[in-house]
């Protein structure tokens, strides 16, 4: 039997997705839910899992081509189940065990692709783009695809191994002509190789791009500063992680004590946590943190729900959940939607100082950067302390400069005594 294999819908609003990486090839075993094809949409990265044992019979859109949902990219076959799917530990243990048995039948082989016809190949639509982008024709490269399809591969394959054209030897120069423009100076080039690489868009990069101008073009963005003594959450972290971490099973960090804090500076400055609606501001009596987390396919931002009522551990055991599952890719769309703030913690990748972006339709979001150690007064005496810049980024249409500098101040007090966060006051 036949199985078609379509892309699943992924997502309000999103009628297309590009074809991700294929994880069989045409004429490889495949078990029942087994992950064939990775789809990336704006939103998230899903896979199309094979629906019962058989063989991948045929791939008809390629990595990096467009498919609408419930386009057919690629059909599999049950037919050669017996041979193709079954386990051969069965037949290893019984041989193992008599020796003088007749050696089994080879199974039959799996079915290949045919190969190309003698005619011009079938020219996949990347494939045809590569051929424009670099003048070249069908008939100059070597097709490898199922059915003899034309792929962009090829195209890139033949790119590379093509000899470097011979340098054109000079000529003497052409006698004047009057009033003719001068030649332009020519390109002194050192011998190394200088290549461009055209890379579409992922879905997800074309969505995050859009989000980000649609905060500049519809928000008044104002950027706020403060900095932060991280000497006594550093303390209280050394003193307890290792008996938080037996206990709990997850690691102490830092971003546990910045989610309690947040959550009491909404409180005192509820228009952070607020957004405009129309003509009308929605002021929100709950807290779902956004906590931005890199990916491979670019930044995604999951929600703590109802973070006020998360304890330390449960705050941290989730930090760590949506980091592991962004760098596969796993996020669900669920945990994408809603959330009334944002925290991005630069500080990771060695930031000292930016001004992040708000996430529509959010009024405000919190940027982290590195632990430095610097020379700061305290009581008349310079001393180094391990600070840390904190930034609000925020919309100046309902928040003015005095609860932003507000919500700042609470959050710098609350870390610099992290003891009032277990007392909530």
């Amino acid at each position: 039997m036949r199985f078609e294999l379509q892309v699943p819908t992924v997502g309000e609003s999103v009628t297309e997705a590009m074809i991700g990486k294929w994880l069989k090839q045409p004429g490889e075993a495949i078990r029942r839910d087994e992950p064939l094809v990775e789809i990336e949409s704006e939103k998230a990265t899903v896979e199309i899992n094979a629906p019962a044992d058989g063989v991948l019979a045929e791939i008809v859109k390629q990595t990096g081509e467009m498919a609408t949902i419930g386009e057919v990219v690629g059909y599999m076959d049950d037919a050669a189940v017996p041979q193709a799917v079954a386990s051969s530990a069965p037949a290893a243990a019984s041989t193992a065990g008599n020796a003088t048995a007749a050696p089994p039948k080879p199974a039959a082989a799996a079915p290949v692709a045919p190969a190309p016809t003698a005619s011009e190949p079938r020219v996949m639509p990347a494939a045809r783009r590569a051929l424009a982008e670099n003048h070249l024709t069908p008939a100059q490269v070597t097709p490898t695809g199922p059915g003899g399809r034309l792929l962009k591969e090829d195209v890139q394959r033949q790119v590379a191994q093509a000899p470097a054209a011979p340098p054109v030897p000079a000529k003497a120069p052409p006698a004047p002509v009057a009033k003719a423009a001068p030649a332009p100076a020519p390109v002194v080039s050192d011998g190394a190789q200088r290549g461009e690489r055209v890379v579409p868009m992922t879905p997800i990069r074309r969505y995050i791009a859009g989000r980000l101008v649609e905060a500049q073009q519809t928000a008044a963005l104002l950027t706020t500063f403060n900095e932060v003594d991280m000497t006594e959450v550093m303390e209280l972290r050394k003193k307890y992680r290792d008996g938080f971490e037996q206990k709990h099973g997850v690691k102490l960090g830092f971003m546990s004590f910045f989610v309690k804090a947040v959550v009491e500076a909404l409180r005192a400055t509820p228009q952070v946590n607020a957004e405009v609606r129309g003509d009308a501001i929605v002021y929100h009596d709950y807290y779902d943190i956004g906590i931005a987390v890199g990916s491979g396919k670019g930044l995604v931002v999951p929600i703590l729900r109802s973070a006020e009522h998360l304890g330390f551990a449960e705050i941290e055991k989730k930090i760590a959940d949506f980091g592991a599952r962004a760098a596969k890719n796993k996020i669900e769309m669920e945990e994408l939607r809603g959330g009334t703030f944002t925290i991005s913690n630069g500080g990771v990748y060695g930031s000292l100082l930016s001004t992040p972006i708000v996430n529509p339709p959010q009024s405000g979001i919190l940027g982290l950067h590195a632990i430095q150690e610097r020379p700061v007064a305290r009581e008349g005496q310079v001393v180094i302390r391990p600070m840390m810049y904190v930034a609000l980024t925020y919309d100046h249409r309902i928040v003015d400069g005095r609860e932003a500098v507000t919500f700042l101040k609470h959050i710098k007090s609350l870390m610099e005594e992290p003891s009032r966060l277990l007392l909530e006051i």
